[in-house]
């Protein structure tokens, strides 16, 4: 990617990472646990939800170089003890911030459309480019968020559905689930779902 399409990237990843952390945050308190929003992540300003390293350095080196590196942002703390229904609760939690973004990429696609949709090569405006970037992110933050693979959203949420025995064995992966996310990329079985998935959702809303 140039740097004049890499700024407008990174500020719509960093704003769609705060509103994904956020929704953790706004769920959890919804549902009976404070800590995230006593910690002061109920927020939408993203300096409370960024990690330097995964939501900064690793998104603008990959963006820059191609490279296939993953970034993440600081995880919201949630107090299960605090859930009403402690498993499902959790899983709630998780799955609202994927939730999030494709609030955010639906609402990013009828501005789009408002705007009188992809237009060719060349004829973009800086605010079609970004409403368009904004749609591909958040669909992909949604559907890689949904892996089921701890610490991503979608571990916790299979975490939450499946018998407690199960789920014990799933949350004995969390240490090792970055190495697991690598190996699948390496390998390029994430290939053959995030991106096919993200394609289908993204084609749809535009």
């Amino acid at each position: 990617m140039s740097l004049e399409s890499v700024i407008p990237a990174f500020i719509i990843l960093v704003a769609s990472l705060s509103f994904h952390e956020a929704a953790h945050a706004w769920t959890a308190d919804r549902l009976g646990d404070p800590t995230a929003r006593l910690l002061g992540r109920l927020t939408l300003n993203p300096l409370a939800h960024i990690d330097w390293i995964g939501t900064v350095l690793f998104p603008l080196v990959g963006m820059l170089s191609g490279l296939p590196l993953i970034g993440w942002a600081k995880p919201v703390p949630v107090d299960m003890r605090n859930l009403r229904a402690p498993r499902r609760d959790f899983a709630i939690v998780a799955v609202a911030g994927p939730v999030s973004n494709l609030v955010l990429a639906i609402g990013a696609a009828m501005l789009l459309k408002a705007q009188g949709g992809i237009v060719p090569e060349g004829g973009q405006t800086m605010v079609t480019m970004m409403l368009y970037t904004a749609v591909v992110l958040n669909t992909l933050l949604a559907v890689f968020n949904l892996i089921p693979v701890p610490p991503l959203d979608g571990g916790n949420v299979l975490a939450g559905i499946v018998p407690e025995s199960v789920a014990r064995m799933i949350d004995q992966l969390r240490p090792y689930g970055f190495f697991l996310l690598y190996a699948l990329l390496l390998l390029g079985v994430l290939d053959l779902f995030v991106w096919p998935i993200q394609r289908f959702i993204g084609s749809w809303l535009l």
